[in-house]
């Protein structure tokens, strides 16, 4: 005999095929996140062609030097790096979608600017930087104002899966897109990658216009100084942000230099745009079996030794890289550079990412971002070092350097050495040791 509670219950109807897709799917069965992804895939790869566009264009076409391929990465990075630290609180503060509309037109007219430049014959050295400093002013705002739009765009069940999908968008045009790119430099013109480029934000803003979100009000009487201050405070007071971070900082500067002098060294192997790009989706290759590799091993006592092994095994092979003595050996050589960098930055990133207070976590974050604009920064030491011996030492003489660094944080800091993923089953992260007290920094 049913009880009186079973009797009441009344079973819940059956769900109908589009809503049991709809959550199949994730945040891809979000119409809005949908339509928005797919617009970013498109702008990713636009960034991706752009900077391919104009590395190859300086050092081929233009005749440039090493030391202009740096310059060129100064005048994305300094901009970039002085943007980003407000790009966040801009994104607070004024409508997320209008500053996406503004980047997105910006960046398409600035691609457009440079095609047609190239197109009539009339570009310049000074025109490709001058550019390249304007669109790396506007990715400043770029990063940040994504990093909060998206959720917008999502139920809170889906953030898990709108986070995969991001990162998966950025690894295919890692792998994709300077395949493409090099393959329409060499067969279409340097131009076609820049005209491409625009296309791509051109689809952006479209998805743009199309896309209507709540606006959020923010309490505009906040000190921005007084903001950032706090989240440069708990750097500066907690040993393992305060040893994490500037390692990372290290690791893209004196590291990865090879990217902005990437042509040279396809020259040297006699191979052309094509070529090229083949070496960069190696690298690309790479990156995704770094990240396949570190995923299994993110519970692991050991995850500091491991990321202080990634970072050191990867400044080792940049040697390697620079003197290859033949093509297929520096497609190795790139693709291992690229597994082990990869595990670097995702334990790096994962570790700090668990430790972060929720109330500072935009502000410390956002510091920790500026980490990519210093791939382009470091290319302008290169590039001048590369200007006085060759490019092959430029980025072998960085990467002693950095290899040094790792050597010394793992003598001398023994909670960055001795970091576990055990705390991933913990639902609050321990208290960290402030970074004044050196005792028990020391083996």
């Amino acid at each position: 005999m049913a009880t009186p509670a079973a009797a009441n219950t009344v079973p819940a109807p059956p769900r109908s095929l589009r809503e049991r897709l709809h959550d199949s799917a994730g945040a891809l069965g979000e119409p809005r996140y949908r339509r928005y992804w797919l617009g970013s895939l498109a702008s990713v790869g636009a960034i991706q062609m752009a900077m391919t566009g104009m590395l190859w264009l300086i050092a081929k076409d233009l005749d440039g030097s090493p030391a202009i391929l740096g310059v060129l990465g100064g005048a994305i990075a300094v901009p970039t790096i002085l943007v980003n630290l407000f790009g966040g609180v801009l994104a607070d503060r004024i409508d997320r979608r209008l500053i996406m509309i503004v980047i997105s037109g910006a960046t398409a007219a600035l691609m457009t600017l440079l095609a047609v430049l190239v197109v009539t014959d009339l570009v310049r050295i000074w025109h490709v930087v001058a550019i390249a400093g304007a669109q790396g002013f506007f990715m400043g705002f770029d990063g940040p104002v994504r990093s909060s739009f998206f959720p917008l765009l999502i139920e809170r069940k889906h953030m898990m899966s709108a986070v995969a999908l991001n990162s998966v968008m950025w690894q295919f045009s890692r792998i994709v897109t300077p395949l493409f790119a090099g393959f329409a430099i060499q067969y279409l013109g340097t131009e076609s990658v820049f005209f491409a480029g625009a296309v791509g934000w051109i689809a952006m803003l479209m998805v743009m216009f199309t896309l209507r979100v709540p606006q959020t009000k923010s309490d505009v009487r906040r000190k921005v100084l007084q903001e950032l201050g706090e989240g440069v405070s708990f750097i500066a007071h907690n040993r393992l942000f305060a040893i994490i971070i500037p390692l990372t900082f290290a690791n893209m500067f004196f590291g990865m230099q090879y990217l902005q002098l990437m042509p040279l060294f396809a020259f040297r192997h006699g191979v052309e745009a094509a070529g090229m790009s083949v070496m960069f989706t190696f690298l690309g290759l790479g990156a995704i079996t770094g990240t396949l590799i570190i995923g299994r091993r993110q519970r692991s006592k050991h995850v500091g030794r491991t990321m202080l092994g990634g970072t050191f095994l990867f400044s080792a092979l940049i040697p390697a890289f620079a003197f290859a003595p033949t093509y297929p050996a520096a497609l190795a050589s790139i693709y291992l550079i690229g597994i082990f960098n990869s595990i670097f930055l995702i334990s790096s990133m994962t570790s700090l990412q668990l430790r972060v207070p929720p109330q500072l976590r935009g502000r410390v974050m956002g510091i920790y971002t500026i980490t990519f604009s210093l791939i382009p920064l470091g290319g302008l030491l290169g590039g001048g070092v590369a200007e006085l011996l060759d490019e092959r030492w430029a980025i072998t003489i960085s990467a002693v350097v950095l290899s040094a660094i790792v050597v010394i944080v793992f003598i001398t800091q023994r909670e960055v050495r001795n970091l576990s993923g055990v705390e991933l089953e913990r639902d609050e992260p321990e208290p960290l040791a402030p970074a004044t007290d050196g005792a028990r920094a020391r083996s």
